[in-house]
């Protein structure tokens, strides 16, 4: 990869502030949709909604990640990432509020547009880390990732608490002020100090390749939408896999999905420092077995569930900055980052929405229903992520 040399005034963003303005970013970028699963009973019982309809609340956002990829990829490049993700924010606090405000159709609408502001920052902070961070972009991306999970944790442990204080809808809208604080820090950290635009290098007045005309592009799509598929469909259904399987109450599936999304945050942060020294592919190997090994694991040692369910989690958190790490890697201006990231989320999160349904579906087709081809499912998802992620590092080597 060849990285542009960043600009003066590029290189007054890369400070700690723009680090603090990205980790404020990351916790807004999935804590808002996991909010809802804590308190789905409160809602289905005062919206008087089924359980599907429910279902929307979480699986819109994974949606509205893959559609809203493309629009979000030419906003940024029409008015700059800076200014895009003051109104990602925007659109995000927006539908934070007209989530709890209204009834069934502002709640799904509010969750549409908390999904599409979300989809903002997902293509604005690797496109920020790759230009302004260019010796430390693992590291950043890391502590990206890794706070990503921190966000989602300490919403689902809070969420109960301030609602049973006052009531699922401002607890939901509690959320909002996280926001509020991303977009302050995010204007102070990216403000121009001497007023001008930021200079064009040599390198980004070069025609961008299109990412469909790049077998790299297509494999980290293919990489990115198994990983997508297993962790979404594994996070909907683990609890379940683990009471029919083991036997464990609500309370120990709990643990076992907790252990899931915490894990993830070792995982974003050693990978970089593994890739540092050894480089991306052969940082990939141990996240790539350590995700097989959750299906695999529960498949032929069910009893062992907590190691699995440890290991897994720390891969999804290294194998999302692996991939990421790599679509830097492949661009060599800011527009075929933006591009490329655009491109990978689209295909990768549309794929991603189908995990919970064909999972659920798999389960339920047995006669009587069996988690053992439906783990098998996930674990053939896996292998594609292996086999695409290994292709597409290994030709970004060979550059």
């Amino acid at each position: 990869m060849t990285t542009a040399a960043p600009s003066r005034s590029a290189v007054a963003l890369g400070t700690p502030l723009l680090v603090a303005a990205i980790v404020l970013v990351a916790l807004n970028l999935r804590g808002p949709i996991v909010a809802v699963s804590p308190v789905v009973d409160a809602i289905r019982a005062d919206l008087g909604v089924s359980a599907a309809v429910a279902g929307l609340l979480t699986s819109l956002p994974v949606l509205a990640f893959a559609l809203a990829s493309p629009p979000a990829s030419w906003l940024v490049g029409r008015i700059g990432p800076e200014r895009a993700m003051l109104v990602g924010l925007a659109v995000l606090s927006a539908g934070t509020v007209l989530r709890s405000t209204d009834g069934v159709v502002g709640a799904l609408l509010g969750t549409a547009l908390i999904g599409a502001g979300i989809t903002v920052g997902n293509i604005v902070v690797p496109v920020v880390v790759g230009r302004d961070f260019p010796h430390r972009s693992g590291t950043v991306f890391g502590v990206y990732t890794a706070t990503m999970n921190i966000g989602s944790m300490l919403t689902l442990s809070l969420t109960v608490p301030i609602a049973d204080g006052v009531g699922w809808r401002l607890a939901l809208c509690t959320y909002l002020l996280v926001a509020l604080a991303a977009a302050v820090v995010w204007s102070l950290a990216t403000r121009r100090r001497d007023g001008a635009p930021r200079a064009r290098t040599e390198e980004e007045t070069e025609p961008a390749r299109a990412p469909t005309s790049r077998p790299v592009g297509w494999l980290l799509l293919l990489a990115f939408g198994a990983q997508s598929f297993s962790y979404y469909g594994l996070t909907a259904w683990l609890p379940e896999v683990l009471r029919d399987l083991r036997g464990l109450d609500a309370a120990s599936a709990g643990v076992a999905s907790s252990l899931f999304q915490i894990l993830a945050v070792v995982g974003a942060l050693a990978t970089p420092l593994v890739a540092r020294r050894m480089g991306l592919r052969l940082a990939f190997v141990p996240v790539a077995a350590a995700f097989l090994a959750l299906p695999g694991g529960l498949l032929v040692a069910p009893a062992l569930w907590p190691l699995w369910c440890s290991l897994a989690g720390a891969a999804q958190g290294g194998g999302f900055t692996v991939i990421f790490s790599a679509v830097l890697a492949a661009t060599r201006t800011s527009t075929e980052n933006r591009r490329l990231a655009a491109f990978v989320q689209g295909g990768g999160y549309l794929l991603g929405a189908l995990g919970p349904w064909l999972v659920g579906a798999v389960h339920e087709a047995g006669d009587p229903p069996s988690w053992d081809v439906a783990l098998a499912v996930v674990l053939g998802a896996l292998a594609v992520l292996a086999t695409a992620g290994w292709s597409a590092l290994t030709r970004l080597r060979a550059q």
